[in-house]
């Protein structure tokens, strides 16, 4: 924000990456989540792919596709992770796109995200930029992007209202923001087979790679998330003129679209 005078500085991870954009600003958010992430960013992929039998790709298409993001766009992809979706981004602004920014509090998922890049051979991955950041205090003027997505991040951010408020305050009007997500069903059996699959199939595997602890942090985290209908409420509350969720991967996920 201009009062807090943030500045985007040059951030090198080491001679790994000597060729990526990397930039560091203030970041403010919970240690517990910022240091789980960190710790579970070298087995990240592998784990989603595992968990999700390779379906976690077609949702954050699906994702991508309701940003509206188009040729020649200037898109932000929150939370970005190991950078699924800034690379779908990617495909869909190309070469011309003005900007793809992935942004991140955790370092180390980055760090993945630009070795990532640098193996890709297209042209218009190159127009990815990746951002350490707070998604509660986006270092981005009003009204910068044409699109935004953000895929499994809203659930751990600390302050949800101050983050949609950010979305809307840096997206341009008749934008549209994209939020995939787990979700948090009012039906007792899906709720109950969402819970089933993390005690039985989730935090077994992550077991296997020394997360288990980390990763059974999902229950509570989707019991504390917000509904569907809380969500478009959440959306419209700050300003978004529509919102509508849709629940998908057999009502287990869920996606948010707000316009600007």
């Amino acid at each position: 924000m201009a009062s807090l005078q943030l500045h985007l500085l040059p951030f090198s991870t080491g001679p790994c990456l000597p060729s990526s954009r990397f930039r560091r600003s203030l970041v403010r958010s919970s240690t517990k989540r910022q240091a789980l992430f960190n710790r579970i960013a070298p087995v990240y992929d592998n784990l989603n792919d595992l968990l999700s039998l390779g379906q976690h790709r077609i949702w954050k298409r699906m994702a991508v596709s309701w940003s509206g993001a188009k040729k020649g766009d200037s898109v932000l992809d929150l939370c970005c992770g190991s950078g699924d979706l800034a690379f779908l981004l990617s495909e869909k602004v190309g070469s011309s796109g003005k900007q793809v920014i992935g942004l991140d509090f955790s370092k180390e998922q980055l760090s993945v995200a630009s070795s990532r890049q640098k193996l890709m051979s297209k042209a218009f991955h190159t127009n990815i930029e990746w951002v350490e950041g707070d998604a509660i205090d986006l270092p981005f003027s009003d009204g910068h992007f044409d699109a935004i997505t953000m895929g499994y991040g809203l659930r751990n951010v600390v302050d949800k209202h101050k983050a949609m408020q950010e979305m809307y305050r840096v997206s341009k009007a008749g934008s549209r923001v994209s939020i995939l997500d787990f979700n948090k069903s009012i039906n007792p059996v899906i709720a109950f087979t969402q819970e089933l699959m993390i005690d039985n199939v989730v935090v077994p595997v992550a077991s296997g790679f020394g997360l288990a602890e980390d990763y059974k942090y999902l229950k509570s985290s989707i019991r504390e998330f917000l509904t569907g209908k809380e969500l478009e409420e959440l959306a419209l509350d700050v300003g978004f003129s529509n919102a509508r969720y849709y629940e998908i991967g057999g009502s287990l996920m869920g996606n948010l679209v707000a316009t600007r």
